[in-house]
């Protein structure tokens, strides 16, 4: 049986992660980076795919566990007859070479420890070469060389291509393995001393968590998500992953199973302004330049989603060995959706430049250029059709969130040039466009009977994207159609008041996939923000303080949430989930909004102080 998802945690290095389970079990890392093949692969198989566990001989989950405070270090305890021991985890900030390191230390009594260890690279599909070097386990295959260490040095032996190591450990004694990754025709990098690592590690985790501005309520569950966040981003170009993960399914058995190990341009707007207003300005400057590097080009060329470093190649490919989690399968590596039309994403590019600018974040020389260059394009682009937010994958329609994304870019452009009359553009036109788009919009997406915005022109559905209208300005928070919009949606595709679906996939012919999938978290904190604007607060905060209860034990949120099984759903951690949790607790407890387009309240644009 697989562990449920929300049984895992999260450890990584800002350039990639592993997810460790509550039985002290490494299922699922990719080595060196977010979108490497995974050299455990378990999570999407089993053990014969890539695990590493280190736990108390014959014990199975542990007694407790939790996050050092502040830090990504993970402390896993378990208490047993003989006596009581601690595992922490972490991913040292490499400096050569990425390290996993495992620490374990006995608390009480004497405890006999067991780990077993299973490289498998390629998704689990290959078995590497293990030898011996320098009191060394070594394990090479292809372009992969992993080396396996314990200070001090600790029995080891393998059997049926795993490596196992016995020991013992009494109160106060600690065992520190370490599991470094490089290329195999290179020399081994420089060793590290894992209990320094340790140590530096919880010190800078929380100096930067000192930083955070916010000191409402749960101020603990945001920083984790602002934790979270960092975790998911690349370093080395400040591109942010959806998730570290790929084809953890949205409904069990079934086929939405996708990869989100990559960068998505509609999550910018809401990245950036949680940073802003948390009081992370250096990411937020990455995140912003890693977004004019990765949109640079022919704006009819804009993609959805970008490698770590702007790669467009992401070519979607299944892989037959592995089964998927709980049998879900197909296993996905690459998305195909790259290559769809998605027009609110140039919504959401001009939008985050507007609020970079606007937040005094140091402009770039082409900065404009780019804005201008995507304007050309969209003023004739936005009367398309489009695939529309969630990547459908059935035919194109008139989704009405792109058509006002399409209206937020014509906004936002015609904002920047008022604001700075230096700058040259089309205001006349620009605005133009961002009317004929108002008007379009409210004549064809609006159903008068129903009182509510529809999925797309012509349709019946509902699609809680729409929650997002008084968000960015199209219509006042008070207008009877935001109102309305905002009771249809709660009412149909948030039942119980508390889990809003995207749309209703079931019933809803859309997106040309078979099946269901569960509620979608981030849309469930963009109701709670939306009853803030329409002026129901207690209504909102206290739909915020159930959301905050859906977290796992560490803090940590999904994709989506099964509300009949109770179990959370799809890629985990899913950073879209963390942004909608920091952007509400903002603005329903903490730093006060930028002034929004359209007067009222506008929890996306958060200013930096």
């Amino acid at each position: 049986m697989h562990r449920r998802i929300e049984d895992y945690a999260l450890i990584g290095d800002e350039q990639t992660a592993a997810l460790v389970g509550r039985d002290g079990s490494v299922d699922w890392l990719c080595l060196p980076r977010f979108d490497s093949a995974a050299c455990f692969a378990a999570l999407l198989g089993d053990e014969d795919n890539g695990h590493w566990r280190i736990a108390p001989e014959g014990a199975d989950v542990c007694t407790r566990r939790s996050y050092r405070p502040d830090t990504l270090v993970l402390d896993t305890e378990w208490d047993t007859a003989e006596g009581s021991v601690r595992v922490t985890d972490l991913m040292p900030q490499r400096e050569h070479a990425p390290d996993l390191v495992r620490v374990v230390e006995g608390l009480s009594g004497r405890v006999r420890m067991r780990s077993r260890l299973q490289l498998r690279f390629d998704y689990g599909s290959v078995v590497p070469w293990m030898r011996r070097s320098d009191g060394h386990r070594v394990a090479i295959a292809g372009p992969d060389s992993v080396w396996l260490r314990s200070e001090p040095p600790v029995p080891t032996w393998g059997k049926n291509f795993r490596t196992y190591s016995e020991f013992t450990v009494e109160a106060g004694e600690k065992v520190a393995f370490v599991l470094t990754w490089h290329p195999s025709h290179r020399p081994r990098p420089p060793l590290s001393d894992p209990f320094e690592s340790l140590e530096t590690s919880v010190k800078d985790w929380r100096a930067w968590a000192a930083h955070c501005r916010y000191d409402g309520p749960h101020r603990d569950v945001v920083v984790r998500s602002l934790l979270t966040l960092k975790a998911l981003t690349y370093a080395p170009t400040g591109g942010i992953v959806a998730a570290p993960t790929t084809s953890l399914p949205e409904e069990l058995g079934g086929v939405r199973n996708w990869d989100y190990r990559y960068c998505w341009l509609r999550d910018s707007t809401l990245t950036l302004g949680a940073l802003l207003a948390a009081g992370y300005l250096e990411e937020a400057e990455a995140w912003r330049d890693w977004l004019l590097r990765a949109v640079a080009g022919d704006p009819s060329d804009l993609q959805i989603m970008y490698g770590l470093s702007g790669e467009r190649r992401l070519s979607e490919y299944e892989i037959p060995w592995l089964p998927g989690y709980a049998g879900s399968s197909p296993v996905r590596v690459g998305n195909s959706a790259v290559e769809q039309l998605q027009l609110d994403v140039y919504g959401e590019v001009i939008d985050s430049l507007w609020l970079a600018r606007r937040s005094g974040l140091p402009s770039r020389p082409h900065m404009w250029r780019v804005q201008c260059a995507m304007m050309d394009f969209l003023r004739v682009a936005w009367r398309q059709p489009d695939e529309g937010i969630w990547e459908i994958r059935g035919p194109r329609r008139h989704f009405v969130y792109s058509k006002v994304m399409a209206w937020v870019a014509a906004d936002r452009a015609v904002r920047t040039l008022e604001e700075d009359p230096s700058l040259e553009g089309d205001l006349e036109g620009w605005r133009a466009m961002r009317d004929e788009v108002h008007r379009e919009v409210c004549e064809r997406g609006f159903d008068a009977g129903r009182n509510t915005f529809t999925q797309s022109y012509g349709s019946a559905e509902l699609d809680a994207a729409l929650l997002l209208i008084p968000r960015v300005g199209f219509l006042p928070a008070d207008d009877p159609k935001v109102v309305g919009t905002v009771d249809a949606v709660r009412a149909e595709l948030a039942p119980d008041g508390l889990l809003v679906r995207r749309y209703s996939a079931a019933t809803n012919d859309v997106d040309g996939l078979p099946g269901d999938e569960g509620a979608f978290v981030v849309c469930s904190f963009w109701l709670a923000d939306a009853l803030y604007l329409t002026g129901r607060t207690r209504e909102a905060r206290e739909l915020f303080e159930r959301l905050v209860g859906l977290t796992n034990d560490v803090g940590l949120l999904s994709e989506e949430y099964d509300p009949v099984a109770e179990r959370q759903l799809g890629n985990f951690p899913q950073a879209f989930s963390h942004i909608g949790l920091v952007v509400s607790a903002l603005s329903l407890f903490g730093v006060r909004p930028a002034k929004p387009p359209e007067g009222g309240e506008d929890p996306a644009s958060l200013e930096a102080p």
